[in-house]
């Protein structure tokens, strides 16, 4: 497992490509590298190879925010994870918005994963509960449901390399952020679950938190027992924010080995 602080900025359906790239440009020159610091973007699929091409590959990396898990085939519109290898480094899988508004269910979810890993391709898999399944005190069954659910098809070894994000879908988008307690507590019941079931080592993985994240709460949900980075969404598009994220990530790394 990597030392460093993982922030991946879902832009979601947003920015065109010539949007996506003067962002990056102006983004590029204005931030600090930092060792301790991983920053992954999540653009628009449209905007992958231009900010493949663009990107100053020490500063960022890419992730993908949804593929299709068979590699080739008559599958019109859609594009796979062999399609991806060399584009990206990561891969979201399972967000609230591809299991709620797309109906992605687990079989679609450990397809996914399975095709990412088999392209050399780290999958960060998205798990959270509704407010609903909270209120009825369901949070750690719906975990477990999801993690087995998306893991099904992979190796302790597989599973040791992936990420998980923590993203409660109640707090996605709501402005509602889940208190920092509440976080530690649901990533102890993530590394819990995996320890059964893949091993110590395998309990050992990345575990993010995404959910409204901004500037202001980044630094506290970073010092989160557990928690190794941070999946933001509509903050990742505003550039000081973002950058403010980034920051809080540098300064909750200190002292640990980049």
């Amino acid at each position: 497992m990597s030392d460093k602080k993982l922030i991946v900025g879902n832009w979601k359906m947003n920015l065109t490509v010539h949007e996506a790239s003067l962002y990056v440009h102006t983004l590029e020159k204005e931030l600090t590298t930092h060792r301790n610091v991983e920053v992954v973007l999540a653009p628009g699929m449209l905007a992958l190879p231009t900010l493949a091409l663009q990107i100053d590959h020490k500063k960022f990396k890419l992730a993908a925010q949804n593929f299709y898990w068979r590699d080739e085939g008559a599958f019109t519109g859609e594009v796979s994870a062999h399609q991806l290898h060399g584009l990206v480094k990561y891969a979201l899988v399972g967000h609230s918005e591809r299991r709620h508004v797309f109906h992605e269910g687990d079989k679609d979810i450990r397809a996914k994963m399975q095709a990412a890993v088999r392209n050399g391709i780290t999958p960060i898999l998205c798990v959270g509960e509704t407010a609903h399944e909270r209120s009825e005190n369901e949070t750690d069954a719906v975990l477990h449901d999801q993690l087995i659910g998306g893991l099904a098809n992979l190796t302790s070894e597989e599973v040791e390399a992936i990420v998980i994000a923590y993203e409660p879908v109640w707090a996605i988008g709501t402005g509602n952020n889940a208190a920092p307690h509440d976080v530690e507590a649901a990533v102890a019941s993530i590394r819990r679950q995996i320890e059964h079931l893949y091993g110590k080592k395998a309990s050992d993985l990345r575990v993010i938190y995404g959910g409204s994240v901004s500037g202001a709460s980044a630094g506290s949900y970073l010092r989160t027992p557990g928690v190794d980075g941070l999946l933001p969404g509509g903050a990742s598009l505003k550039k000081e924010e973002f950058t403010e994220i980034i920051e809080a990530a540098h300064k909750a790394g200190k002292g640990k080995k980049a």
